[in-house]
């Protein structure tokens, strides 16, 4: 049973029971037909669609998972295989593991958004939710530690931990204290602003040659946000604020990976002039 956005706070449904999910749907249903609302499905046609109903996001989803590892191992082959390494077969780039984490988390993050979205049920929600949780906050971590270049492991440590710790406790609050979807979207928008704040700030100071993919991806990513925050019934059925969102982070997550790439590979070669003795 699809119930979107912000009307998912007038359900009564846990997500245990069919029968609780259909009086869910058929009150959501009567506010929306008294609220004059045209775009509502017919309520025998959101009866049939049941709880696989959401085809545009479960295709996005799959193909965001697509580009996520698509350049995750292009990543990996420009690390290994095209850039120098050190004599003990490492990379140069100070910042692969956490990479390489992003990475395994994003498709871990849209293979459970897949999951959700043919298949609405309480486990593939909380599923959902508790991967996206996170990915975001893994994503700000990093985002702290490359923009302020905190390279020192005892730093990372010391950054990482209190956020690790809250995104952690938060999860743990919404998967078995209460669901509270209210307080989950303030949760995910202040994590996603203000990585988004981070990277545009260090874009502007620094003179990395790959700044102007960083602006593009953080001035659409801070637009598409407005799409989780202002929500709007699906059109045809299909394409809701949350499967549009989904849409647009497909090529922006194409250009992100290119960025990740161009950052290991200026820094690598940052790293090789430093480490190359002066001529007398």
């Amino acid at each position: 049973v699809v119930v979107h956005g912000t009307h998912k706070s007038l359900c009564i449904c846990n997500g245990k029971s069919w029968d609780v999910k259909v009086i869910a749907v058929i009150t959501v249903w009567l506010i929306e037909r008294k609220n004059g609302n045209l775009l509502v499905m017919s309520l025998s046609s959101t009866m049939v669609n049941g709880p696989s109903s959401e085809p545009a996001s479960v295709a996005f989803s799959v193909l965001n998972l697509a580009m996520h590892f698509h350049g995750w191992l292009s990543f990996f082959i420009t690390l290994y295989y095209k850039l120098p390494l050190k004599q003990d077969k490492t990379a140069y780039y100070e910042y692969v593991g956490l990479w390489h984490m992003y990475g395994l988390l994003s498709m871990n993050s849209w293979f459970w958004s897949a999951v959700f979205h043919s298949r609405d049920v309480d486990i593939t929600e909380r599923l959902d939710y508790s991967s996206a949780i996170a990915v975001l906050g893994f994503s700000l971590i990093l985002a702290i530690l490359r923009t302020f270049d905190v390279r020192v492991e005892a730093a990372r440590v010391m950054v990482s931990a209190p956020i690790l710790a809250f995104v952690t406790t938060h999860i743990l609050y919404i998967n078995f204290y209460k669901l509270d979807y209210g307080w989950n979207m303030i949760v995910c928008v202040t994590m996603g602003v203000a990585q988004l704040l981070l990277w545009a700030r260090w874009a502007a100071v620094s003179r990395h040659p790959s700044s102007w993919k960083l602006w593009v991806v953080v001035v659409a990513g801070g637009l598409a946000m407005l799409l989780e925050i202002y929500d709007f019934p699906p059109y045809e059925g299909y394409f809701d604020a949350h499967s549009i969102w989904h849409a647009i982070t497909i090529p922006l997550t194409v250009l992100w990976w290119s960025f990740i790439r161009d950052d290991a590979e200026f820094r690598t070669s940052s790293l090789l002039k430093k480490s190359k003795p002066k001529a007398k």
